[in-house]
């Protein structure tokens, strides 16, 4: 099964912070890399204990995932754009 997940990288204070906006797990590190390679784990580690629970199918559909063959592909969407707001 093959999984596609977007991820963000933001740098806060002195670390980079990897987050998987759909799946809403993030974690850190020194530098870009190991950020992305500290969030691959977390991810790995998330979707496995979903699937030892028995809700992996049901946690990805309810990101925004959809099977397709033999992979899970997450929602693309139309639209994109930062909106501004008087607080």
């Amino acid at each position: 099964m093959k999984l596609s997940v977007r991820i963000e990288v933001f740098k806060e204070s002195d670390v980079y912070v990897a987050v998987s906006p759909e799946l809403n797990v993030s974690s850190f590190g020194e530098t870009i890399e190991d950020a992305r390679m500290s969030v691959k784990e977390a991810i790995e580690a998330f979707l496995e204990e979903c699937e030892i629970m028995g809700t992996l199918e049901e946690v990805l559909e309810e990101s925004g995932f959809s099977k397709v063959n033999d992979s899970w592909k997450s929602r693309k969407p139309v639209s994109e754009e930062d909106l501004a707001l008087a607080l």
